[in-house]
């Protein structure tokens, strides 16, 4: 595939609002999982809660919109000057050629649970100010997150569990490509709710800790949210493209359907992906020089992407950011991939924090310890739910000059030097 360019970014999770709050706790090793004490939750586990979704309501033109995920898309499109850059992009190319393409898994399902506690006691009738379509329904932090941006391109949500919030890039660069727009606005935003934290609760897979993934004594997920938007444009000629850009590279998607909620003991699915992801890319393996893992932090998930990572990579640095920002479910693709497209910018791999004693069995090179390095060219996996999995390779315009497997980083750039993906 042709490289795209990401042109700005920005993250929101309970690790930081913005790219340098973001940035701080990873160099920092600090993440944001708190004791579970969101709404009527009453569960023994640890949650990755955005302090402040609730204080700022939803742009009032926008009422009908109103609930905790799109007060959370709000927030996350306002930081780094990111509104401000889709609209220096409607004015290049016009409202019709810039689409919108995002992640999510449970949408607003928060409004219909506060809805249901207050039914009418004789009729059960729903409160006339519910708004269903507007807040449950999926597509709607499409539609308003289109709105808020006065957009009028081609919008949709993609709902594919845990892989939502990657595979959407995979969905604008199609449409990129086929030249039905110009450019477009991805990611993924997914917000606590009790549907979610109860659901997985009875799978027992919450672990009564914070996430520790791909240690030896990992017991399960840390749910989080987020919001994580990426713009993306067709990337110059390589002569006029800055050294320091960002590139997406290669997309893997693969759907291996072996269980409604356990991965392909042998990781198959997962490998699938990873190997599109370097075949569009035109990449080989030992040109990755980091892999953000998907990394959930349960026994078998951690143990068959461990498979599929091994059968592909020797010795690759690699770690989860789940134990700093929990699992985002359905934003967690978008979230991941504007760490990954982070730690290229600033030249620095995050460490898996929580992690203390890394599973010896699952052989892998797993980072303990944040620092700074040389990446080139970074993976991020994103696995779901009923096998549907998606692999995302980014890159640095310049990355035929780095020194591939993280070496010592003496010319990377400063931290918060200038960079055409800011």
């Amino acid at each position: 595939m042709k490289p795209i360019l990401l042109t700005h970014f920005t993250a929101t999770s309970c690790a930081g609002r913005g790219l340098d709050a973001t940035l701080a706790a990873l160099r920092g090793q600090r993440g944001g999982l708190v004791p579970c004490g969101f709404g009527r939750a009453t569960l023994d586990t640890w949650i990755g809660e955005v302090a402040g979704v609730d204080d700022q309501p939803v742009r009032a033109d926008l009422h009908d919109f109103e609930c905790r995920n799109n007060r959370l898309a709000q927030l996350g499109l306002v930081q780094d000057g990111f509104a401000a850059a889709v609209q220096a992009a409607r004015e290049r190319y016009g409202a019709q050629r810039v689409g919108v393409f995002l992640g999510t898994s449970t949408a607003g399902i928060l409004e219909t649970e506060l809805a249901y506690q207050q039914r009418d006691p004789q009729s059960g009738a729903l409160p006339a100010g519910f708004h269903y379509a507007e807040t449950h329904n999926p597509y709607s932090v499409a539609a308003f997150v289109r709105a808020y941006l006065a957009l009028q391109g081609p919008a949709l949500v993609v709902s594919s569990a845990c892989s939502s919030g990657a595979k959407v890039f995979g969905s604008a660069r199609r449409m990129l490509e086929a030249g039905l727009i110009d450019a477009a606005v991805v990611g993924g935003v997914d917000s606590l709710c009790l549907t979610t934290l109860y659901g997985f609760n009875s799978l027992e897979l919450l672990s009564r800790e914070p996430c520790k993934p791909f240690d030896s004594a990992r017991s399960g997920i840390s749910i989080g949210e987020a919001a994580a938007f990426a713009l993306l444009e067709r990337a110059p000629d390589a002569a006029q493209t800055p050294g320091d850009a960002i590139l997406l590279l290669g997309i893997g998607e693969s759907s291996d359907a072996y269980h409604m909620s356990s991965p392909h003991p042998e990781g198959l699915g997962a490998r699938l992906a990873i190997e599109q992801a370097l075949a569009s890319g035109g990449v080989s393996a030992s040109e990755v020089d980091y892999i953000n893992l998907h990394g959930t932090a349960t026994p078998s998930n951690d143990a068959a992407e461990s498979l599929a990572v091994n059968a592909l990579f020797d010795g690759t640095p690699c770690s989860s950011t789940k134990g700093a920002t929990g699992h985002t479910l359905g934003a967690a693709g978008a979230l991941e991939a504007v760490i990954a497209a982070l730690s290229l910018r600033e030249q620095m791999m995050p460490a898996g924090i929580n992690t203390t004693q890394p599973d010896a069995q699952l052989g892998l090179n797993y980072l303990l310890t944040s620092r700074e390095a040389r990446l080139g060219v970074v993976l991020s996996n994103s696995f779901g739910f009923g096998g549907t999995n998606c692999s995302l390779l980014l890159g640095r315009a310049d990355r035929t000059n780095r020194t591939s497997h993280a070496g010592p980083a003496s010319d990377a750039p400063e931290a918060g030097q200038g960079s055409a993906a800011r």
